[in-house]
């Protein structure tokens, strides 16, 4: 075989993993249940309370937070927290998941396995590296500083799409 066709196959399967993981996966666990508090929410609506550090239009149930280290809810207030692909960006993973545990009696963390090389290695906008296969996590999975991010995030920044 010709390198020309192991490349192909090679950005076919990235192209794959990566679709899998965000189109099917994601929206699978999104849509698996209504979800109390859908923390850091972006555009998604998870049916119950969405909650995010920047405004959307047209989100029904909205609360906008100013720190994400200290969420304006009670404790154990949400049967049922959804945190997706956001903990991969966060200064501070521990702490975050620690706020998530205290508001929410079930947590669940949407995080980019390392099979979708193209999310869990993207040094622009995470990072951490999550040692993990699979993409839906009840307790908070082994991570590692990603590689370079933190060099590239203080020349370039690091950039975030809410």
């Amino acid at each position: 075989m010709s390198f020309l066709t192991y490349f192909l196959g090679f950005v076919f399967y990235l192209i794959f993993a990566h679709l899998l993981s965000y189109k099917i996966l994601k929206n699978k666990i999104l849509k698996s249940r209504k979800w109390d508090l859908n923390i850091c929410c972006g555009k998604t609506n998870g049916g119950g309370i969405n909650a995010d550090i920047k405004k959307h239009k047209n989100l029904p149930n909205f609360i906008l937070i100013k720190n994400i280290y200290k969420l304006p809810f009670k404790n154990k207030q949400f049967n049922y927290v959804l945190c997706s692909h956001t903990i991969e960006h966060v200064d501070d993973p521990i702490q975050f998941y620690k706020e998530l545990k205290r508001v929410g009696k079930n947590v669940v963390l949407v995080i980019p396995p390392l099979w979708d090389i193209c999310a869990a290695f993207d040094i622009t906008v995470h990072k951490w590296l999550f040692l993990t296969f699979k993409k839906k996590h009840a307790e908070l999975p082994r991570f590692i500083p990603l590689p370079f991010a933190n060099a590239f995030h203080k020349v370039f920044g690091q950039k975030i799409s809410t």
